[in-house]
């Protein structure tokens, strides 16, 4: 694809980003880095244009010629949307605006809102194993980091559909270490609580989008060199941080009855995060093999199911 049509999609999934109206000030901050953290990739102007209302929904979509990029625009705005909760009524507005302007045939939109919905609506409770031993650190830091390293393969993979699947994985992983502590959550206490640390479920699908399209999708690229591979590195970094950092924060806060306050928490999350930059290191390797064994069809049912690759 080309530039004009990277960033047209990047447009539309900002726009997604903001449709239903309810976005803080602090997640606009949030899209913002992101839009600044492509450097000249992208036009500066790009994410103050969607802002400030600069460019519409209508000239946004008129700049995608193929079906391709067509597509992946609606694919990519379904998501996000569904990223958070199920859509809502100002969400379904803009995505049916969307739809029409993009001429997408009914089969395939429906194929692409029945995914997003069934991720979105996957429950976090499950049924697992917890073992006797009085402590369970090594336990739960294996956890931690096998689901760090499987979330930063998924952000490997050309298809927008695994980086959805990032969101719900970290759900489940927070889940599992509160029932460590004897603690029965729900999505919304584990959204609430990843939202305070200061990582919203939006911008972290818009992240790896943005990162998607810059570097091609690093399709063909895992284990090689140049650009392609640069820009799916970092987000593949990022993805495993993230998680890294959520598990670790999850663990100190859980274990010490759920004493800590917000300062802390954002504190903890900070440290586990730069903590997690040699690890992703020392576990790049393993990253991308763990891509080149996943098949994309299988993520659902992964997820719905209660084991990891």
């Amino acid at each position: 694809m080309s530039l004009q049509e990277n960033e047209a999609i990047l447009t539309i999934c900002l726009m997604a980003a903001f449709a239903d109206g309810s976005k803080s000030e602090e997640e606009r901050n949030n899209f913002k880095s992101i839009m600044d953290s492509l450097g000249g990739e992208v036009s500066p102007n790009l994410f103050q244009n969607v802002l400030l209302k600069k460019i519409t929904l209508e000239e946004a979509a008129g700049k995608l010629e193929t079906n391709e990029s067509k597509t992946l625009a609606y694919e990519m705005a379904v998501y996000l949307c569904d990223s958070d909760n199920l859509i809502n009524n100002k969400e379904k507005e803009f995505l049916d605006r969307l739809k029409n302007l993009l001429n997408i045939e009914s089969n395939t939109a429906e194929t692409i809102e029945k995914q997003g919905e069934e991720i979105a609506v996957i429950p976090v409770k499950e049924t697992f194993e917890i073992p006797s031993a009085p402590n369970f650190d090594a336990e739960i830091n294996k956890m931690i980091l096998n689901y760090s390293i499987l979330n930063g393969a998924l952000e490997l993979l050309p298809q927008s559909l695994a980086t959805m699947a990032i969101i719900p994985l970290q759900t489940k992983m927070v889940y599992r270490i509160g029932k460590y502590y004897n603690y029965d959550l729900d999505s919304g206490h584990i959204k609430e609580f990843i939202t305070t640390i200061g990582l919203g479920f939006t911008s972290q699908v818009l992240e790896g989008y943005a990162r998607k399209l810059i570097g091609g999708f690093a399709k063909k690229f895992i284990g090689k060199m140049g650009k392609g591979i640069a820009s799916a590195a970092t987000g593949a970094a990022f993805s495993f941080g993230s998680t890294y950092a959520i598990g670790k924060v999850a663990h100190s806060y859980y274990s010490s009855g759920r004493k800590l306050n917000t300062d802390q928490l954002r504190n903890l999350f900070s440290k586990f995060s730069d903590e997690s930059k040699s690890l992703y290191t020392k576990y790049q390797g393993e990253i991308q093999n763990k891509a080149r064994n996943i098949n994309v069809n299988e993520i659902l049912p992964m997820i719905k199911g209660n084991r990891l690759f």
